[in-house]
């Protein structure tokens, strides 16, 4: 078994994929082992303080349905926005060496078009607080 993972195997070749294959049957294994030992080792206990709802300690009031001011989720989705931007960073902080100059210059033309969308949302009032 070893012999066949250490084996230089062509890339195309199917049994290329033996040890992804071996991985992925081990983790579903262990995920199925995992869960009917929980199932028959773990208690079965119901009683009508399990089955309620828990609230932290806080006393439920009012509708959950109320509305809500719509600023909370504007500024969650611009900090999404803006966080995702910055992922895209990454691959210039590894590579910067080899990219150079023109690398250089795509990152510089990347936090321009950043730094437009961020005073277009100033601009907008997106994050004002004050209504």
């Amino acid at each position: 078994m070893i012999h066949l993972l250490q084996a230089n195997i062509s890339t195309s070749a199917p049994s290329s994929y033996l040890p992804i294959g071996l991985q992925i049957a081990f983790a579903a294994g262990l995920v199925a082992l995992l869960m009917v030992l929980t199932h028959l080792l773990g208690p079965r206990r119901k009683t009508s303080d399990k089955l309620q709802n828990f609230t932290s300690g806080i006393e439920s009031h009012g509708d959950a349905r109320q509305p809500m001011a719509i600023k909370y989720f504007l500024t969650a989705i611009l900090f999404v926005l803006f966080d995702v931007e910055v992922i895209f960073f990454y691959p210039y902080a590894v590579n910067f060496k080899e990219l150079g100059w023109a690398g250089f210059g795509a990152v510089l033309m990347f936090v321009g078009f950043f730094l437009c969308g961020f005073i277009y949302i100033i601009k907008k009032g997106a994050l004002k607080w004050e209504d």
